[in-house]
């Protein structure tokens, strides 16, 4: 992308809107080929945010009745989301993962109704990274004629999705999760379902009448771009990664009283949650000021409430709150990992030794 392409890609009567249009369309063929998807169902949004908004209520808005089915610990973006459904008048089934944080095809099945219009599951869950088998649950829906959604911020760019090969009508994607803008994000929506969609934003009919408005050229053309470094490098970014996810777990794992939150296998490379024993949660987090690590915890005023995420798998509320969410990406290096892991080791032992 040069400097003087400032066109609106949706001016067609001159030059600088059609140089415009032509990048916005390589990056929309970038992002469709990452998920196996047809250039012509890539809808630009702002964020996975508002790609799991338009999934949602696009579906129900345009129905004016339904079912929806959905999980306890999803994003926020798809629970908040679900809760305004309910109060709109929509009848919303919540299901639960399993121990290892995994929801199981069979559950969803069970809970399918002739009324049912919509199945919205996490690809992998944000804080303990376990994957959901989602190509089954879409068979599952495919078969029952339901319309099945998927979060795909966290999975997107980190292992293989295939949007025909998992029966997924539409897929929520983050730009900035794949090392690429903020500000800017996909809904995939299949052609074919399209109909069964309306719109969120009016004002000119852009993105095939799903989304109006002036696209941001160039956080889509960068947004482009990371996709196409991550369909490079998705094979060898996979496996040195997962080699330091378990380089950290091989140091967390010698400390007493450590548990691992969710699945060890069906994981993805760059997520581990990691809950402490005898350890307070917040005093554990405010020694950590020297590493880029998240709790599962949300703090209030005075509070630390546990994770609900945490809380869906019937973590108990004190391992909860002292719970670490540890990420790893493409920039994290040996040194760092080791660093990670006597720093953790250290703080622990110290919070317990004082504590006593």
């Amino acid at each position: 992308m040069q400097e003087g392409d400032f066109g609106n890609p949706a001016s067609t009567s001159h030059i600088f809107g059609w140089e415009a249009n032509e990048l916005v369309e390589a990056a929309r063929v970038q992002v469709a080929e990452l998920v196996n998807a047809n250039a012509l169902d890539i809808v630009w949004t702002s964020g996975a945010t508002e790609s799991d908004n338009q999934a949602l209520k696009g579906v129900f808005e345009n129905a004016q009745s339904g079912h929806f089915i959905t999980s306890t610990y999803e994003h926020k973006a798809v629970l908040d989301t679900a809760v305004y459904l309910e109060e709109r008048g929509f009848d919303v089934t919540w299901v639960t993962p399993d121990g290892e944080g995994k929801i199981s095809p069979q559950i969803i099945e069970d809970h399918l109704r002739p009324e049912t219009l919509l199945v919205s599951i996490m690809h992998v869950n944000n804080e303990i990274g376990v994957i959901n088998d989602v190509a089954s649950i879409g068979a599952v829906c495919r078969k029952n004629d339901v319309l099945f959604h998927v979060d795909g911020a966290q999975s997107v760019g980190k292992i293989p999705v295939d949007v025909e090969g998992m029966n997924i009508d539409l897929l929520s994607i983050s730009g900035h999760k794949i090392y690429g803008p903020k500000g800017v994000g996909v809904l995939v929506v299949r052609r074919q379902i399209a109909h069964r969609l309306q719109a969120l934003i009016h004002g000119g009919g852009h993105e095939r009448g799903l989304r109006s408005g002036t696209l941001a050229t160039h956080q889509i053309v960068g947004m482009g771009e990371a996709a196409n470094l991550c369909t490079r490098l998705l094979g060898q970014e996979g496996p040195r990664i997962l080699g330091l996810r378990n380089r950290l777990w091989s140091h967390l794992r010698q400390i007493s009283e450590v548990y691992l939150n969710g699945s060890e296998s069906d994981r993805i490379p760059g997520i581990l949650n990691v809950g402490f024993g005898q350890v307070d949660g917040e005093t554990l987090l405010m020694s950590m000021d020297d590493i880029a690590v998240s709790s599962g915890s949300a703090c209030t005023s005075a509070t630390i409430e546990p994770s609900y995420v945490l809380r869906a798998l019937d973590v108990p509320d004190e391992l909860a709150s002292a719970s670490l969410r540890f990420s790893l990406g493409r920039f994290t290096t040996e040194e760092e990992v080791d660093f990670t892991g006597l720093k953790v080791t250290e703080v622990v032992q110290n919070l317990r030794l004082n504590s006593n």
